[in-house]
């Protein structure tokens, strides 16, 4: 059976990350409604707002720290201005503050991540980590959650997870793109990315993700392509493919 290259995504294909996201942003949005009682702002406007200013963020910044609670403090100015009611350095410093305890959590794995990649590792597949992110907030949780015991040194962290780097990967790395596999749970920058380099691809939806993350297939698959409910059914899926 031929040794696999497989590339697995870090936040919400392995570990939790969104729903710690929307706990920090539902503190955000508490705060703001005390603020702005009386105002008649509803947490609904809240949330789409700070969610369109992140989005343009990220098109800029990638997924640098400073990006998710500077989107707090410029959601604030946006409101401030709407309703002309005044700011402050402290209420902003609160804001960054709040912001930035979204990266203080424990890194939380999804169930059977340990015996998946066990399954995977002793059967011979090298083993890949590529995330987007910070390099220190995500070698945290790699260590945190022993994961260098799997991925070793093979791990490649970016805050611009792009079409253009995974293409980069594929050439630095001198992958055989028949036997090369992609695994996350995002549409825009694990899945695509992946097709278009001619990679063979398993998407495994997040319960429950953002916005960011979605995206239309408009490449048709080289090689495989999966929809998978859950990480447990890689090992098989993977493994019935390559036997055909």
């Amino acid at each position: 059976m031929k040794e696999q290259a497989i590339l697995f995504d870090l936040d919400d294909t392995l570990v939790h990350c969104n729903k710690y996201f929307d706990f920090v942003i539902e503190q955000f949005v508490d705060l703001m409604l005390t603020w702005y009682s009386g105002h008649g702002l509803h947490a609904q406007d809240i949330k789409q707002r700070q969610l369109q200013i992140d989005l343009a963020g990220i098109q800029v910044h990638g997924f640098m720290p400073d990006r998710f609670p500077q989107s707090f403090v410029e959601t604030y100015h946006w409101f401030a201005a709407q309703y002309n009611r005044p700011t402050s350095p402290k209420e902003e410093s609160w804001l960054m503050e709040l912001g930035h305890t979204v990266y203080a959590y424990t890194a939380e794995p999804y169930p059977l991540m340990n015996e998946t990649l066990d399954q995977l590792k002793h059967a011979g597949h090298r083993l890949y980590l590529y995330t987007g992110g910070e390099a220190s907030i995500q070698m945290k949780k790699v260590k945190d959650l022993s994961l260098d015991a799997y991925f070793e040194d093979r791990i490649f962290v970016t805050v611009h997870k792009t079409r253009e780097f995974m293409e980069t990967i594929m050439q630095e790395q001198r992958f055989d793109r028949r036997h090369t596999w992609m695994i996350g749970n995002s549409v825009k920058t694990d899945v695509l990315p992946a097709l278009h380099a001619g990679i063979h691809s398993i998407h495994i939806p997040a319960h429950k993700d953002w916005e960011y993350n979605t995206g239309t297939i408009d490449v048709a698959p080289q090689g495989a392509f999966f929809q998978l409910n859950s990480l447990e059914e890689v090992p098989t899926t993977i493994q019935s493919y390559i036997l055909k």
